[in-house]
């Protein structure tokens, strides 16, 4: 799942060719989730915007475990799930 991400994050200035909303809970949701909680898009933009390469995620569940906004505040989240079931529908996914 990541290489494709890592892939895509090397081109400049990926957009994405098509948006859809979550219907059900993922790992990959999860991650949407606090990736647009922070104000981005998903992982490629976060990796644009502040030109990293890796982002932080909780070894044991893969999510994500801190991001920095694009007002240089940091968003930290548990191990555990936090997106909702309530939540799911307003996740966007992309699709490159």
């Amino acid at each position: 799942k990541m290489s494709e991400v890592s892939a895509a994050s090397s081109k400049a200035d990926i957009k994405p060719k098509s948006i859809c909303h979550a219907k059900k809970w993922s790992d990959e949701v999860e991650n949407l989730y606090r990736f647009q909680q922070a104000g981005y898009r998903d992982e490629v933009e976060y990796k644009q915007v502040k030109q990293v390469d890796m982002v932080e995620c909780w070894p044991e569940t893969g999510f994500v475990k801190k991001l920095q906004r694009k007002d240089n505040t940091f968003y930290y989240y548990n191990k555990q799930r936090e997106c909702e079931d309530k939540d799911v529908p307003k996740v966007k996914v992309y699709v490159y």
